[in-house]
């Protein structure tokens, strides 16, 4: 992770202008290993957000609230009876370490003011928030775990404080030249430079120590082995300016993001090293936040993908196990017209027959040259009940094979439509939309939702919004992603006279031409055809079918399930789907577009 002791030093320095002298008015803990503190300034209030989980460990302003729960945990009780109404007298971050100490003074409950430490600890799976008294003993910490955990300390109540191990490193605040060759030189010659000033050096990360030897004219990959005197002083003069810069805390804070405006990485100073990237410079907590955040979304956006895949793909497993048995009852059944040529034969030949008999031998006059067939008899009945016992057979076959061809023909419906949301959860990008997705399988019976007390329902009522594409003659595209916005787009938004397009035989979105009263030229078409084709089941594949009629030509049945339609008078292009033309045409949402 890049939150390094230059990150941290840079939110210090932050933290130092907004946070000091700041009153403490209320605690909150949002989730297992996270603290906010809402703290008053004359300025305005902030939220300071405290992390210890292991992938996540941060502290920094934030502008995001979450829910709490109903009751709060422990550690949250212990820090508002000790901090709520203090105030915040220093911040303060040891050398570069990943170490950050926040002192309180509070009262105590003999109404004296009494100083307090709040450690934020961030060292990945060993993180941790603790509180310590004036003689730095432990009255809480939000991870506790004795020496059967850790050999170097215990964190429990009541323990003395001890510093996290000294991780052996130079701290290149004061590091001189001589000593940085000293630390250079004496590593084996095969070992990565960059890894290197990583592990030798205070405060840096990966990422940052990769940047050091970019800026230095080498690759981060580059072993010590292949660095001469002239490389070695390049790697000195970047690592001194970092730390010069730190010192002066003329800082730089930079967040890296990818064309689709995904958050990559963040650090205290520019990233040179990310040419054709997305640059964004402003406050360290600021960007910290907007990383987390984003990133946060996305894991939320995932955990419900992989949540919503795991319902509809364990109902299509249940439809395919129902959907096998049904075309094995249709073959079973398919074999009736044995029992009633077996019934007429009987009936033919009654006069040959007596109870008793437990097979015959009679000719079949519904074949050429009328072969012999052998009709097993039942001995206990007659002729006559045994034909009676064939044309029942038959009958319930009959009635058998066509309530299994009706009841086949939904399971396979049932399947299709799945199939068609098992696409729309893979496409799913933000929280609107798998919220969406979940509200269509609740609406379905798959799954339910239970309300949380005092939950608004507006979202049920938001207006969808498709995706918008310009085509490269100007032309407005719109896609649905998911079957609710299908629907509107299709039945709502579009015109009679634009041109909708799907792909053929195969699930996927919704799409629209809007014409204004003109026919799209080829290369439109011919573009939007590829979008049906990205945004489907097939985005993988080449040369996609991709039907396409006007909107008036679609019709939804009545009943029909979410996304189902039905079209005539279409014509069929055969297209490739490219992201590259997604990000070339892609435009802002077009829900609000009027039809």
């Amino acid at each position: 992770m890049p939150f390094d002791g230059l990150v941290l030093a840079a939110i210090k320095d932050e933290l130092e202008q907004i946070i000091t002298g700041g009153r403490i008015e209320k605690i909150y803990q949002p989730a297992r290993e996270e603290i906010n503190i809402i703290i008053h300034q004359r300025q305005g209030r902030y939220r300071l957000l405290l992390s210890a989980s292991s992938g996540l460990a941060r502290i920094h302003i934030t502008g995001w609230s979450k829910t709490n729960p109903a009751n709060p945990p422990i550690f949250c009780m212990v820090l508002r009876k000790h901090l709520e109404g203090g105030r915040i007298t220093s911040v303060s971050q040891h050398a570069l370490e990943r170490v950050l100490e926040i002192t309180v003074d509070a009262r105590d409950e003999l109404g004296r003011m009494a100083p307090k430490r709040l450690i934020c600890e961030i060292m990945g799976r060993h993180s941790n928030i603790l509180l310590l008294d004036s003689q730095d003993i432990i009255i809480d910490g939000i991870r506790r775990y004795t020496h059967a955990v850790s050999r170097h300390r215990e964190v429990l109540p009541g323990r003395p404080y001890i510093a996290p191990p000294p991780q052996e490193k130079k701290n290149p605040l004061k590091l001189n030249e001589e000593e940085f060759y000293q630390v250079m030189l004496s590593r084996p010659l095969n070992k990565k430079v960059a890894d290197i000033v990583q592990k030798d050096f205070e405060g840096l990360s990966p990422l940052m120590a990769g940047e050091i030897i970019y800026r230095s004219g080498m690759s981060p990959d580059t072993p010590l082995e292949l660095c001469g005197e002239y490389e070695l002083r390049g790697i000195w003069l970047n690592l001194k300016d970092i730390m010069e810069n730190v010192q002066a805390k003329r800082f730089r804070p930079s967040l890296v993001l990818d064309g689709k405006n995904n958050p990559v990485e963040f650090a205290a100073f520019e990233l040179t090293r990310f040419t054709g990237y997305k640059m964004i410079h402003g406050e360290m907590n600021q960007l910290v936040d907007e990383y987390f955040h984003r990133r946060q979304v996305e894991e939320t956006v995932e955990r419900e993908k992989q949540s919503l895949l795991s319902v509809v793909r364990k109902e299509m497993s249940r439809l395919e196990k129902k959907l096998s048995l049904q075309l094995e009852s249709i073959s079973d059944a398919q074999g009736r017209e044995r029992h009633r040529i077996a019934g007429d034969l009987i009936t033919a030949n009654i006069y040959r027959l007596k109870k008793g008999d437990r097979d015959v031998q009679l000719e079949n006059y519904y074949e050429p040259d009328c072969p012999a067939v052998n009709i097993t008899l039942d001995p206990r009945l007659t002729p006559s009940e045994n034909a009676q016992q064939n044309y029942k057979k038959y009958n319930k076959a009959k009635n058998t094979l066509e309530a299994a061809r009706r009841q086949a023909g939904m399971s396979e419906n049932e399947l299709s439509y799945l199939s068609g949301v098992e696409n729309t959860i893979n496409m799913a990008e933000t929280p609107e939309e798998t919220g969406q997705i979940r509200q269509e399988l609740a609406g379905q019976g798959y799954i339910k939702i239970y309300a949380q007390p005092g939950a608004k329902k507006s979202k049920e009522r938001e207006i969808p919004r498709p995706l918008a594409f310009v085509s490269t003659s100007g032309a407005t595209i719109l896609v649905g992603k998911n079957n609710r916005q299908n629907d509107y787009l299709t039945i709502k938004l579009a015109r009679d006279d634009d041109t909708w397009l799907h792909t053929k035989d195969i699930p996927g979105s919704h799409v629209i031409i809007k014409s204004s009263g003109k026919e799209p030229d080829q290369n439109t078409l011919t573009e939007a055809a590829s979008l049906a084709a990205y945004f489907s089941k097939a985005r993988k594949s080449g040369r996609v079918p991709v039907d396409y009629t006007l909107r008036k030509y679609v019709s939804k049945p009545s009943g029909a399930k979410p996304g189902y339609v039905i079209y005539t008078n279409q014509k069929t292009l055969f297209v490739d789907p490219g992201e590259e033309l997604v990000e070339r045409l892609a435009g802002e949402p077009g829900g609000q577009q009027q039809g």
